[in-house]
């Protein structure tokens, strides 16, 4: 067997909100419970198991493939709560998205300060 990520926990303060906020986000479907766990599960067999903690959450960063219809029905729910974003993962360009390798991508922050990005094409996948 070729090895393959299964999981990552994401901490969050609120387990139950977190998973639910990037679950409603990225159109996925809701979170499911697993032992002291929220599990969002996107389509590739990986599951995002978000754990509560009463201490420091260190910000990940998290991002997703996406197909130019799915790009456009997330970043229309990012703008539709109001959300900041950015075209750069060091938040220096706000409020715009980028087109690296030919594609789109865009940044934002979950509630606990996980960086979060969905782009279109992978990168180094586009034109030289």
């Amino acid at each position: 067997m070729a090895v393959q990520l299964n999981h990552t926990i994401v901490w969050a303060h609120d387990k139950k909100a977190s998973a639910r906020f990037m679950a409603e986000i990225l159109g996925l479907p809701a979170p499911e419970a697993f032992g002291p766990f929220m599990m969002v599960q996107p389509a590739n067999d990986v599951t995002l198991d978000f754990l509560d903690t009463d201490g420091e959450v260190r910000g990940q960063h998290y991002a997703f493939l996406v197909s130019e219809t799915e790009f456009d029905e997330i970043f229309g729910r990012i703008t539709a709560r109001g959300l900041d974003y950015w075209a750069d993962p060091g938040h220096g360009t706000p409020g715009e998205i980028n087109t690296r390798d030919g594609g789109r991508g865009v940044y934002w922050d979950d509630p606990n300060g996980h960086s979060l990005e969905i782009l279109t094409r992978a990168y180094g996948s586009g034109p030289a």
